[in-house]
């Protein structure tokens, strides 16, 4: 097996924390399974504004863009508050996503059976969820043209961003929505405000006409963003892929995050398009943010960062066996009561960040034969 080249990008606040976990289960993968990974790591977000004063390099975009995979923590950090727009650490994802073309971003909300009562909606409601929320990621109104904030005759102030789409941008990621249907439940529910919005009417015509054409097999719903938020809540197991733009995706998949119980437990991935050589720019992160106000002091859940490194060996590396594994560790562990501080529930075991992955590990040493 060829050594796969992996650029780790911890970030701020508990990136750095809930990546030395992944660091566990990395070595675990080389010690036990003879998978070895050329791993470098480097400064994003406002760890390189304190170290360089821009919250990414070029030199690290470049990196990104020879390796294999990106492996990302998080970014964010009040004390970054006074920068300008452009120089704030959330704009080395950004710029991730837009220099390596990933725009298909892709969030599981997946509910564990022994957190079915971790959720705030009824247990009943929730359990055996399993969704997947396929975000466009580099069009929409957090790129579109004209953009900024300018001030008017009168001294008022006015901002605008614009949402824009083309039929290009629509079917690519409606693509990968569809294909991924195919490996799952067979069945795609895209989502727009066709209503009030000439981008998300044409985004509707696309993806219809993509149906239509090549994927007539698969079951597809239309559904209105507004509402598809009202039914994540009524009843989420009515969906299996959801696709959506930039910024419904963006609010959708964080309420769908919400069913399982925490933001510390779901992972994500975000691919670009397949090259001529076969490989395909990727970048994987937790969903969760950089959590400032708990950073440092050990009580972060590691799983979201962990079971994104699950989907890398998945998407990137082809390791179907190894990704099960890794969910099948931490579906264990959470059956044996183990619970960090965001998930934890009465009766349970509540443990730290390096206890959790520690925990993990020993389930990945029993699933080894």
């Amino acid at each position: 097996m060829s050594i796969k080249k992996l650029l780790v990008l911890p970030g701020d606040g508990i990136g750095p924390e809930v990546m030395r976990e992944v660091a566990r289960v990395a070595a675990w993968l080389s010690r036990r399974r003879d998978i070895t990974f050329d791993i470098s790591e480097d400064l994003v977000g406002g760890a390189s504004l304190a170290e360089y004063g821009v919250p990414i390099r070029e030199e690290v975009i470049q990196k990104a863009r020879e390796a294999d995979a990106v492996l990302f923590g998080s970014v964010g950090d009040p004390k970054w508050a006074h920068v300008g727009f452009d120089k704030r650490p959330e704009v080395a994802i950004l710029k991730l996503r837009q220099e390596l073309g990933l725009f298909a971003n892709l969030r599981p909300a997946k509910v564990f059976d022994a957190l079915a009562d971790a959720s705030t909606l009824k247990p009943e409601i929730v359990r055996g969820l399993d969704i997947m929320i396929v975000r466009e990621t580099v069009g929409g109104i957090y790129f579109g043209e004209p953009r900024g904030i300018e001030t008017l005759r009168d001294g008022e102030r006015r901002g605008i961003n614009t949402e824009v789409y083309t039929t290009r941008e629509i079917e690519r990621v409606a693509r990968v929505a569809f294909d991924l249907a195919r490996k799952r439940q067979n069945s795609v529910c895209s989502v727009e405000k066709c209503n009030v919005m000439e981008s998300g009417l044409l985004w509707k015509e696309v993806v219809t006409d993509l149906h239509a054409r090549e994927y007539a097999d698969v079951t597809l719903s239309h559904m209105l963003a507004d509402n598809c938020a009202m039914q994540l809540v009524r009843n989420p197991r009515q969906f299996d892929v959801i696709v959506t733009g930039n910024l419904f995706g963006d609010i959708l998949s964080d309420l769908a995050s919400m069913l399982t119980g925490s933001l510390g437990m779901l992972p994500s991935a975000t691919l670009g398009a397949v090259h001529s050589d076969g490989r395909r720019p990727a970048l994987y992160e937790p969903i969760h943010g950089s959590a400032p106000d708990i950073a440092g002091r050990g009580i972060a859940n590691p799983i979201a960062q962990i079971l994104s490194f699950g989907m890398l060996l998945r998407y990137s590396f082809g390791m179907q066996t190894e990704a099960d594994m890794i969910e099948s560790a931490v579906s264990a562990v959470l059956a044996t009561g183990l619970r960090t501080a965001d998930i934890m529930s009465e009766g349970m075991a509540r443990v730290g960040t390096d206890v959790m992955g520690e925990a993990i590990v020993r389930e990945l040493d029993k699933l080894q034969v």
